[in-house]
């Protein structure tokens, strides 16, 4: 097992294929500025920003995966506003813990009688705080 966001397992056998790739993080920082008359603007630490993490996901039914029922998951605990701790490699992913902000859906490839064999997810995280 290569981990888990709530009930989604991540994991790579010979029998079953859910993972992801291209994981990226991005961390900002929340600043104001404000205007100065006749001099420069000055600029204020506000605090972190809201960290997001990114990732790809490819689903196909040769490696014990359902394509359709994959993208169907994604998208309820998108729409439900599921909030989950992301464990990496036994370990939990930051501080707090994360929700799907977005998930876009790529199906690929369909058999002649119209199931869906090969698709792909792009999701967005955000850090619940």
């Amino acid at each position: 097992m290569i981990g888990t966001f709530g009930k989604l397992v991540f994991v790579a056998s010979a029998s079953l294929l859910r993972t992801f790739r291209d994981f990226r993080r991005t961390s900002s920082a929340r600043w104001a500025t404000h205007d100065i008359y006749n001099h420069n603007p000055k600029s204020q630490f506000l605090g972190p920003g809201q960290d997001e993490i990114s990732f790809s996901m490819h689903f196909d039914a040769r490696y014990g995966i359902k394509p359709r029922n994959e993208m169907a998951r994604l998208t309820t605990m998108c729409r439900t506003g599921q909030v989950e701790k992301l464990i990496i490699g036994g370990l939990p992913f930051g501080v707090n813990k994360w929700y799907i902000d977005s998930v876009d859906q790529t199906w690929e490839v369909f058999d002649n009688a119209g199931r869906l064999l090969v698709a792909s997810a792009d999701v967005r995280l955000k850090e619940y705080v």
